[in-house]
């Protein structure tokens, strides 16, 4: 057989070779589409009732009761098109014992997720860091980055306009820093392929995850090279798609995305058979399956489950949920001790984490920040590392559960028969 079954398999499922008049019919389309919605900005109450009674023609249920329309007044700049407020379960796990250079104590860690099992794997991986003594959790790096792309006629243009953007770094750092007064441009770093220009802008962003910040930083730096670079670009944008904008890359694997950071502890013997059920050869073995498996498979980085707790903690504490994309890169390592305790650390370079901004001045998200202490000016940074102490809680819990073998019987009493 030339043909892969599972395409035999389709084409059968469409109703055979016979088909393809019917199914191109099908997918052809018919009448448009009503008109788009017009996008408004703020909270019209009334505007808000209206469009559930006439355009949606349905119930909207607790999306709009008196709670939530409330809240979401105060969501306003949060949002457009508003019809309501949606709503996760929150649980927490911890606390969580953090000894860092800037996170020094315990922590609550509010978790906002519909997967069963979740919150109670990190609570279970939190006590038994706790019982080691806290994780240890340092800030590596932290920078920021937006890659505009300039298009030339030619190779030679190219390498001419970078050699003149080195002799006006200084006006290119004035005309980023008129824009912000949190943000510094730490540096520019170009990239040539041929007649394209990557100028890699990296900055640091205060308390803010900063994504908004370097965007605006960028656009005015690039309208003074348009302003007054003596070789014009056939194109140019302001984001060529190379930074690693939520999304998983080598570029933030190396360079760092985000606030670069990194947390370990050494669990004794005694706490790994009493809290975790297994013992530290056995997870150790299978450390090196999952290794191997994400070698095999290609996986950038090589850990078990960061984006579970992230993208948890990202809604509860109101980080921007698609930058889990690229936070969720990173290593996760085990080594045996002499005396029988398992070292574990993780790694990641590149979480995307703030306490001002964005998200996290909503009522809820500003709540869960506080219920760590971790909310306003000068709380980034410690965030960062308790973020990090979270990812190493969740790795410790799954990948004993999984060694333990009792995985599955897990997730199936937690999740699958629960009252």
């Amino acid at each position: 057989m030339l043909f892969p079954r599972r395409l035999l398999a389709f084409i059968e499922s469409l109703g055979g070779a016979d088909a393809a008049n019917t199914l191109s019919a099908r997918l052809r389309g018919g009448v448009p589409s009503a008109g788009r919605l017009r996008v408004r900005r703020g909270v019209d109450i009334a505007a808000i009732r209206a469009w559930w009674s006439g355009e949606a023609a349905a119930a909207p249920g607790p999306l709009t009761d008196e709670a939530a329309l409330a809240v979401l007044s105060q969501c306003a700049a949060n949002i457009e098109n508003p019809i309501g407020m949606t709503a996760l379960p929150l649980g927490v796990a911890g606390p969580l014992k953090v000894n860092g250079l800037h996170a020094s104590g315990d922590y609550w860690l509010p978790l906002a997720t519909s997967e069963a099992a979740l919150v109670a794997s990190y609570a279970r991986g939190a006590h038994a860091i706790n019982q080691a003594g806290g994780t240890s959790a340092a800030l590596l790096g932290e920078n920021v980055a937006r890659a505009p792309a300039f298009v030339f006629a030619s190779l030679a243009e190219a390498g001419s306009f970078v050699a003149w953007a080195t002799r006006h770094e200084a006006d290119l750092a004035a005309a980023a820093q008129a824009t912000t007064r949190h943000g510094r441009l730490q540096a520019i770093e170009p990239m040539i392929d041929s007649d394209t220009v990557f100028l890699v802008c990296r900055y640091t962003t205060g308390d803010a995850s900063g994504q908004n910040m370097v965007t605006i930083a960028t656009e005015a730096i690039c309208r003074w090279i348009m302003a007054h670079t003596p070789v014009q670009p056939l194109h140019w944008f302001i984001e060529g798609n190379f930074s690693g904008d939520k999304k998983a890359s080598y570029l933030g694997l190396i360079g760092g995305r985000g606030r670069k950071v990194s947390a370990s502890v050494t669990l004794p013997a005694e706490v790994i058979r009493r809290t975790l059920g297994t013992d530290a050869d056995t997870m150790l073995a299978y450390a090196r399956v999952a290794q191997l498996g994400s070698t095999l498979s290609g996986q950038i980085g090589a850990q078990g489950h960061f984006a579970n707790g992230l993208a948890a903690l990202f809604i509860a504490t109101g980080q921007d949920a698609a930058c889990v994309a690229e936070s969720a890169v990173g290593f996760t390592r085990m080594e045996l001790r002499a005396d029988g305790a398992l070292f574990m650390s993780v790694m990641l370079p590149n979480v995307m984490v703030g306490t001002v901004g964005g998200g996290t001045g909503m009522p809820h998200q500003r709540a869960a920040l506080d219920l760590m202490g971790l909310s306003g000016t000068g709380k980034a940074r410690a965030l960062a590392e308790v973020t990090a102490g979270l990812c190493l809680a969740g790795e410790i819990s799954i990948m004993a559960a999984i060694a333990s073998g009792v995985f599955t019987s897990a997730h199936h009493k937690l999740a699958r028969t629960r009252g």
